[in-house]
């Protein structure tokens, strides 16, 4: 009984003594690995030697991002080596003596490639090699933080333009412009600002180096290249140059045909404002043209005709010029409840016009 009784003791004195090893304290590591030229490295493998690098004792994955962790290392001092896929199972890319693991701690241990020591070992190709890379970088790194400066600028001057500081939109822009000339998005922010400011020949100016430099580029954005000339015409028409608008709002609808009834409508519309009612009419045709719904454009062909309308001395009717009241009925036709309808029936109600709509509530 007392022999019996002793083996439960024995296997309990057995599972005791493997749970103290199994609990002997263990530390960590971690740390990143870059290239000579300051780069991350990866991936790659980080082994923890003990015979000076033929063997390793312990093997850790290197991330693509240069990153590596370790865990369970028993403490010592250790010969670190760093090692790519492709590198001979005899060879080693870098070594680090005397790295030191303690018990419950956790190690920072990098291999920076870039430190004197590993340059030393290089061939002068190879550094040569290095240097260029690194100045090639460094003009990179700068060119980009240039553009991330520009790209903040040029939101500000949009959101500028867009509250009508038109000002400070100019000023940001006329600086980026002078920093990064190529930049068609820059010229073209810098016309609309000047377009807010009434500078017509600026904003001319600014409009013509977006469509060359866009026109030139890879990949012409037909969007920028049709607004840059709608600007452009919107400049000559309230700078007096009908002829050259109409050639530029022309150039808007060939380099972005989707947009051509928004481009002739908005040619309509300033040629309205311009006092130009000729100009008008003959844009209002190319509006009507390209999108055969859009009312406002009936509307405002009416209105460049109206002022050749004459007085009825007899009946004090008025009398409409040809194509006038058939504008203004279509009008009617399409924005039979629109802002100008009441305008419309009363001036078609004076010239003895009926006020015809092909209207139907919608049920």
């Amino acid at each position: 009984m007392k022999l019996s009784s002793l083996f439960p003791l024995a296997g309990a004195l057995l599972i005791s003594a493997s749970m103290a090893i199994a609990q002997e304290p263990t530390g960590k590591i971690h740390g990143h690995v870059t290239d000579p030229t300051g780069q991350p490295k990866g991936p790659a493998t980080i082994g923890l030697s003990t015979d000076n690098g033929k063997t390793a004792k312990y093997s850790f994955p290197v991330n693509a991002s240069g990153d590596f962790t370790g865990d369970g290392i028993a403490p010592g001092t250790y010969l670190m080596t760093l090692r790519l896929p492709d590198t001979p199972p005899d060879k080693v890319v870098d070594q680090i003596e005397n790295v030191k693991i303690t018990a419950g701690q956790d190690t920072a241990q990098d291999d920076d490639m870039s430190r004197a020591e590993f340059l030393a070992r290089m061939t002068p190709d190879q550094r040569k090699q290095v240097e260029e890379f690194k100045k090639k970088n460094a003009d990179v790194m700068k060119n980009n933080a240039v553009i991330k400066n520009l790209n903040a600028d040029l939101a500000t001057a949009r959101q500028n333009n867009k509250d009508k500081k038109y000002d400070e939109a100019e000023a940001l822009m006329l600086k980026d412009t002078a920093l990064k000339p190529d930049s068609e998005l820059l010229w073209y922010e810098l016309g609309n600002s000047q377009l807010g400011l009434k500078k017509w020949d600026d904003a001319t100016t600014s409009f013509k180096k977006a469509v060359d430099l866009g026109t030139a580029s890879k990949k012409p954005n037909p969007e920028l290249l049709g607004g840059a000339d709608a600007g452009m015409g919107e400049a000559a028409a309230r700078n007096n140059k009908a002829d050259e608008a109409q050639t530029d709002y022309d150039a808007a609808a060939k380099a972005n045909p989707a947009k051509a009834g928004f481009y002739y409508s908005n040619e309509t519309i300033v040629f309205s404002q311009a006092g130009n009612a000729d100009a008008q009419g003959a844009a209002a045709d190319k509006a009507i043209a390209a999108d055969p719904n859009n009312a406002i454009a009936y509307y405002l062909k009416g209105q460049a005709l109206i002022g050749k309308a004459t007085m009825d001395s007899k009946t004090n009717k008025i009398i409409l010029p040809p194509g006038c009241a058939e504008a203004y009925q279509k009008y009617l036709d399409l924005a039979p409840n629109g802002q100008f309808a009441n305008d419309v029936k009363g001036i078609l109600a004076q010239s003895n016009e009926k006020v015809e709509t092909k209207y139907k509530a919608k049920k």
